[in-house]
């Protein structure tokens, strides 16, 4: 087996590491570990009671998934088979960090193990008098949502929150006979992921899919009945679904670590957590150091899936392999696939300047989000080629293939506007 490599001086071989979470993330770090030649005894602590399996589907493939998409056999990663001890049920409750390890408390006792690598992943965020309200972030939500829907065809369903999983469950409802109703506290759908002008561009879809879009729209409460809004209307419900974000679930580690305000772990970018050689963090909780995009908080599902192999060659002391990734983050929506890739600035006064390619409602299209530092649109590109920080895809699957490959050289992306913004060029034929 490798031996770690070390901020200071060597230390011995890592003979037992505890991996904290059964999501994608953790799943990957423990297949990672077996990959890269380890050979020392693996604990794995998850929170659900069930083998890893992947997230996006809860919502994507509600109705058509009648079960979680398990990673055994969607990526051949059987924890069983590869972990020691494999504690499904058992989450972790506290950590406790030292120059030579780490100790574990969970209700059974303390798990004592010479590197911890966090995959806690992340929880549903509740506003204040949100608690009647529904949830979808786990297989066990997804149960019982589809069994409402199927038990009633007419279900009155309000959605509060036009993100990402909101979108989604509200054109899969809509699709299965639901009266659907999406409050949105700010101006347009996916405003804080997208930017409000692009967002914008999304909120005809839901008519189309049978939805109704109320934007504007903040809800103070929910109720029994259906959910309060600030200026005091009521919006009568069967079901009430909360989908306004989430946020990492770290509670065991507040005291013990440095958590932002969102309560994610500032990492370098193999993921290591800065003062504490023996603490490694990945997915949701690592706000990871990126080359070309800067600090790139958790969240994104290609986090998960990619960055527990660098993590454990950092920590094995394996030669690293390949330039790392793009963020990148995928929905099916409302009749609609969209990919972004990147990671775009979409509020405040350095928020990126956009530039379309193609036009919104007649087929494909794609927006190009700019590095604000550099320029504020076309005019100011010198030569007329700018860097580019993100990339929308709009119902085009089979570029995005091409776009994570160029966003992921290691290397910012630089493309010519003129060509880049022709949709009968290729992006790869843009870029500089």
């Amino acid at each position: 087996m490798p031996e770690p490599t070390s901020d200071a001086s060597p230390r011995p071989p890592l003979r037992s590491v505890v991996v904290v979470g059964a999501g994608l993330a953790g799943a990957q770090t423990v297949a990672a570990l077996r990959a890269h030649g380890f050979d020392g005894r693996i604990t794995l602590l998850g929170a659900e009671g069930v083998p890893p399996y992947d997230r996006p589907p809860l919502s994507k493939e509600l109705l058509t998934r009648p079960e979680p998409v398990w990673l055994s056999a969607d990526l051949g990663v059987d924890v069983e088979a590869l972990a020691d001890d494999v504690r499904l049920a058992e989450p972790a409750l506290s950590l406790a960090s030292r120059p030579d390890g780490v100790v574990v408390t969970t209700a059974r006792g303390e798990v004592a193990a010479d590197a911890v690598v966090l995959a806690v992943g992340s929880v549903p965020v509740v506003p204040p008098g949100f608690s009647a309200s529904s949830l979808l972030h786990t297989a066990a939500d997804a149960d019982r949502l589809r069994a409402a829907l199927r038990a009633d065809d007419g279900l009155r369903l309000v959605i509060v929150g036009a993100g990402w999983i909101g979108a989604e469950v509200a054109g899969v409802a809509a699709g299965a006979g639901a009266d659907v109703t999406v409050l949105e506290a700010a101006d347009a759908p996916l405003s804080r992921q997208l930017g409000r002008d692009v967002g914008a561009l999304l909120a005809g879809w839901y008519g189309a899919a049978g939805v109704r879009l109320r934007t504007g729209a903040a809800v103070t409460a929910v109720e029994g009945s259906g959910v309060v809004l600030a200026g005091g209307d009521h919006v009568p419900a069967d079901l009430v679904l909360t989908a306004v974000g989430a946020r990492p679930a770290s509670g065991l580690l507040e005291g013990t670590l440095p958590l932002d305000g969102r309560g994610a772990l500032l990492v370098d970018g193999d993921g290591r957590v800065p003062g504490h050689p023996r603490v490694w963090a990945v997915g949701d909780v690592a706000s990871r150091a990126h080359p070309v995009f800067g600090t790139v908080p958790g969240g994104h599902w290609s986090a998960a899936l990619h960055d527990p192999d660098p993590t454990v060659r950092a920590m094995l002391g394996v030669e690293p392999a390949g330039t790392g990734h793009a963020p990148y983050v995928f929905s099916q929506q409302l009749g609609h696939d969209l990919a972004l890739l990147g990671l775009p600035t979409t509020a405040g006064p350095d928020a990126s300047p956009v530039m379309l390619r193609g036009t919104p409602g007649e087929g494909p299209w794609a927006a190009l989000y700019l590095d604000p530092a550099e320029s504020r649109g076309p005019d100011d590109a010198p030569d007329g080629v700018a860097t580019v920080r993100a990339v929308l895809l709009v119902d085009s699957p089979r570029d995005v293939g091409g776009v994570r490959r160029l966003m992921s050289r290691g290397e910012p992306l630089r493309l010519d506007l003129a060509r880049a913004t022709d949709p009968a060029i290729k992006l790869k034929d843009a870029a500089r």
